[in-house]
């Protein structure tokens, strides 16, 4: 499993409804992305769930390299860049996935936390408490799923869950979602090493 996500940090006076109706228009044509396992389209709203800023931020889990290769260089992303610049494109290896007891229902919210991996620490020991998180949050009441995933250039690991509700019992950044396309790519279940 590999995370990828770009964020389009927008001006505090954006119309919104833009990123809404471009969502709607061409969201469902990665429904079916080979190598997919999900992608979430976020949008954080200035002053809506503690966010201090618009920002559309789609987050995906792909089962393939391959797939997220495709996207990148085979013109579905150049659509983005071509409307709103090209972003920098954050990646993470895989740590941990669970679907939670929520799953297939509609996921409402999602939360990512980012949190850096201190020096001098035991990897494994840190990978395992983000495996035992994974878990947690997968049990949550209201939880479609969770997932960890660590950059290594960075040393930061990334918490990602999805929710039912808006009030989700995990810490990080709250975003809506617009859209949840499925993919066609099964993500394996616990952890990936």
């Amino acid at each position: 499993m590999h995370a990828m996500q770009y964020e389009l940090t927008l001006p505090a006076d954006y119309d919104t409804a833009i990123i809404r109706a471009r969502v709607a228009r061409i969201g469902h044509l990665l429904d079916d992305w080979e190598g997919l396992g999900l992608k979430a389209y976020l949008l954080r709203e200035r002053g809506q769930y503690g966010s201090p800023v618009n920002q559309y931020a789609p987050f995906y889990l792909w089962n393939t390299v391959e797939g997220m290769n495709a996207f990148l260089w085979g013109g579905a992303f150049q659509g983005l860049s071509n409307d709103f610049g090209r972003p920098s494109v954050r990646q993470w290896s895989g740590v941990a996935y669970e679907d939670g007891g929520g799953v297939g229902s509609v996921a409402r919210f999602a939360v990512r936390r980012r949190q850096l991996v201190a020096e001098g620490v035991e990897l494994a020991e840190v990978m395992a408490d983000a495996v035992g998180e994974t878990e947690r949050l997968a049990g949550t009441d209201g939880a479609v799923l969770a997932a960890a995933a660590v950059d290594t250039s960075r040393w930061e690991l990334v918490h990602f869950s999805l929710w039912e509700h808006d009030a989700p019992k995990a810490d990080g950044d709250l975003f809506p979602v617009l859209h949840l396309s499925p993919g066609r790519g099964r993500l394996p279940r616990g952890r990936q090493w």
